[in-house]
């Protein structure tokens, strides 16, 4: 494919996230243990990108809205301004990592994250959860990008019979687990999976193509999607637009309960 150009997200940024409040949640007796210790507790933890990478303020949404999921999270920033780096070591002590949406171009994009794309591999493989929203969906697919996808990915505006053919920000009509609702879009993709390919399908646009989607890879789950369900009021406001809907957080937390069931 011709890789997609994506103007740059004026978002308002947010404070760096706080590790959530975490409680402890009691085994049962004789069940406590070194494998059971990880998820002990009501936190998972995730790893949000935020470098070059990503565009203004996408990283801080993407943080919220796993803070307020419905097992919420703990939040840390990697990247190559951050603490911490993006490698095998920090992904290890994760649960989930989440590219976020941003970048100039997808072959910018790739050239940012692509030293960390064998650990990632591993990572999911082996267990991990990935997270994808806009840029971050076109990362996980092939051309370039981390390879998790049993298909690959496209411009959905380039697709055929789309309801959108530039690259402003607007809302898009999608049909989310066969509901119709709405979601802030900018130039995302579609996610072209492979004939009988092993994947859960959320959430398709108008055309009909995917807008949304779960997946394996190895012993790990990728969830990937298009359009925003991390965008806040403020996104809406910030470029005038209105979604029918209202501003609702619930598409987003869906495709995070997906992506980690099980852990």
């Amino acid at each position: 494919m011709t890789p997609p150009v994506h103007s740059w997200y004026r978002r308002r940024p947010l404070t760096r996230v706080v590790p959530a409040v975490v409680a402890a949640v009691l085994t049962a007796a004789g069940c406590s243990g070194a494998d059971d210790s990880r998820h002990a507790s009501a936190s998972l933890s995730a790893l949000v990108y935020r470098g070059p990478a990503a565009c203004d303020g996408c990283p801080e949404s993407v943080a919220s809205l796993l803070e307020k999921a419905p097992r919420p999270f703990t939040v840390e920033y990697v990247g190559p301004d951050e603490e911490i780096p993006l490698t095998a070591a920090a992904l290890a002590d994760a649960d989930v990592y989440v590219q976020p949406g941003g970048g100039d171009d997808l072959d910018a994009a790739w050239e940012e994250v692509k030293g960390a794309a064998g650990a990632i591999r591993d990572w999911v493989r082996d267990g991990g959860r990935y997270l994808g929203f806009c840029m971050g969906g076109y990362l996980a697919g092939q051309n370039p990008g981390f390879d998790l996808l049993p298909g690959d990915t496209d411009a959905y505006i380039a697709s055929r019979d789309a309801s959108v053919r530039d690259q402003r920000d607007t809302v898009v009509p999608v049909h989310w687990r066969d509901e119709p609702r709405h979601m802030y879009f900018q130039d995302g993709p579609v996610f072209l999976l492979d004939d009988g390919a092993d994947a859960t399908v959320l959430a398709r646009y108008d055309n009909g193509t995917v807008a949304a989607v779960v997946a394996p890879y190895g012993k790990g789950r990728v969830g990937v999607v298009g359009p925003h369900p991390e965008a806040d009021a403020s996104w809406y406001e910030d470029e005038g637009l209105r979604n029918p809907d209202g501003v609702r957080l619930d598409l987003g937390h869906d495709l995070i309960e997906e992506t980690v069931s099980g852990l």
